[in-house]
């Protein structure tokens, strides 16, 4: 169980619940509020789910004792499925197609739709927003006390699943200590500390894992990811440096583990390393793989430019959850407290690793931003619909197990919660039909940035942030450029620790 210190009123309290309690919550919801539209086909399909969960003291505890652990309220307000991402040649400058459909970006993406409409509310003066006016004009902030998890069911792309599987064993089941992260070739002590929280052991002896094992060094959750050609990843590159992570962290996952059980091989991330990074080896065995790396998402024969799942969740433990359109009406970022990641193939060490670890010396940020000590957990109970589970079940069944092609987009929001698409558009949209307002996702770039510009229609413009009344704005990309904090933090992180990240030209951005 994990607890964490709020302030609630003037007393510390605790905020209490268990990895398995967000992995339930979530997997109900997927069961009760997601169609079956967009859903995989039963015993020929599967998908990845990902979710934001909103933590909330419960009203009645303000009286309760300092000391007195608090109850809460656990709601899921944003939740994504999907397997796919769009090729490069697919990319469209009028920002109405989906570039990345895996889970973790549609539920993402769908938690900024759930953001702006509780900034609606709060600029109507609803009691019921999250946001309560901040201190500078035309500002908000977090109500005290919310609290935001991220769930996903499945291990992130890149180098997060960069997973050492030892010589006893087919699935990553001993927690790797940071010393022997960094420094492989060293033989780590016979009694390492672990953590309580990290002591996440999977059934060996379980039909699922021995089903997993059919395809080895490919995790659930990163099959996606696989490549099935020998293509370059990225467009060109560019001239910025490459990350500047330290040479110890780029090590090869190899030697030996803190058990004493050797490291054989690792599971493999089908992501590429981005153009301007040092490169995986493509040795057979551990040393495959270079961790700590940037790195981009395949495609089927069209490269993509897309970062991988680890990348991006690296950068929202920075730069916020938000995005820079909603950093204009925001006094601090919207940060996860926690992220959960449910049964799979898993090393605490490469989530720490990818998800915090490579940003850790990033300094000099903008007031409000920071590196945040975001808290990793894994839940032992498995997603039903995830490729693991599916092949368990599937036995013998003839023909191939194949992700699903359709992502489901569910927001906590009173007009059109649901959005299935496909191929980056609403599903069953006809090529004769993309131009079409109809043919364009609730989360699409374009649409989003319509409903930002209808929040600020319904704010008087005397009530404005100064980061939006200091010039006229017209295009999408004019509106991210201005805001200027969240563009400080984001070139910070940049120079320090992702100078190779792959950014979509300007003219992506110029619709309005």
């Amino acid at each position: 169980m994990w607890e964490a210190p709020t302030l609630l009123g003037s007393a510390l309290t605790q905020t209490m619940w268990t990895a398995d309690e967000i992995a339930q919550l979530c997997y109900e919801h997927y069961q009760t509020r997601l169609p079956k539209q967009g859903k995989p086909e039963p015993n020929r399909e599967w998908t990845l789910l990902a979710a934001m969960v909103k933590i909330q003291p419960a009203i009645d505890q303000a009286c309760g004792g300092a000391n007195k652990p608090v109850q809460v309220t656990k709601e899921v307000v944003s939740m994504g499925t999907g397997t796919k991402c769009i090729g490069q040649s697919k990319m469209r400058k009028s920002g109405d197609i989906l570039n990345d459909s895996h889970a973790e970006v549609i539920a993402r993406r769908s938690f900024q739709r759930y953001l702006l409409h509780q900034l609606h509310l709060a600029a109507a003066l609803k009691e019921n927003s999250i946001f309560v006016p901040g201190t500078q004009r035309g500002l908000w902030k977090l109500r005290q006390g919310i609290l935001f998890v991220f769930f996903s069911s499945h291990t992130p792309c890149g180098d997060a699943s960069i997973i050492p599987m030892l010589e006893f064993e087919d699935q990553p089941c001993c927690p790797i200590s940071r010393r022997w992260a960094n420094k492989p070739s060293e033989e780590a002590s016979d009694n390492p500390e672990t953590p309580e929280d990290e002591k996440k052991y999977e059934d060996l002896g379980s039909p699922v894992t021995k089903k997993m094992r059919l395809e080895p060094g490919i995790p659930d959750g990163v099959a996606h990811c696989q490549s099935l050609d020998n293509q370059e990843s990225g467009p060109v590159p560019p001239t910025v440096s490459s990350s500047n992570v330290p040479t110890q962290e780029l090590a090869t996952v190899a030697g030996r583990a803190p058990s004493g059980a050797k490291v054989v091989d690792v599971y493999r991330t089908g992501a590429k390393c981005v153009p301007g990074e040092a490169g995986d080896s493509g040795k057979p065995g551990a040393a495959y793989h270079q961790v700590g790396l940037l790195r981009v998402k395949p495609g089927r024969g069209d490269r993509t430019c897309s970062m991988s799942c680890s990348d991006k969740l690296a950068r929202w433990n920075v730069l916020g959850c938000q995005g820079a359109l909603l950093m204009h009406l925001l006094e601090e970022p919207v940060y996860l407290s926690a992220v959960v990641i449910g049964k799979c193939p898993y090393s605490q060490e490469a989530m720490r690793r990818a998800l915090t670890g490579r940003c850790q010396n990033v300094s000099a940020l903008p007031k409000g931003f920071g590196v945040q000590e975001v808290t990793i957990q894994q839940s032992g109970l498995l997603f039903e619909q995830s490729r693991g589970a599916v092949q368990a079940k599937r036995a013998d069944s003839p023909g191939r197990l194949v992700p699903c092609g359709a992502a489901i987009s569910w927001s906590a929001v009173p007009e059109q919660p649901l959005d299935v698409t496909a191929n980056g558009f609403p599903q069953g949209t006809t090529r004769k039909a993309i131009r079409c307002l109809q043919a364009r996702s609730q989360i699409s770039k374009v649409e989003l940035f319509r409903s930002f510009q209808k929040l600020l229609s319904s704010i008087s413009e005397d009530k404005w942030p100064d980061s939006l009344r200091a010039q006229e704005l017209e295009t999408y990309h004019e509106y991210k450029e201005a805001a200027s904090t969240y563009q400080e933090a984001w070139s910070a992180l940049r120079k320090q620790a992702f100078g190779s990240w792959i950014r979509n030209p300007p003219d992506y951005h110029q619709f309005k």
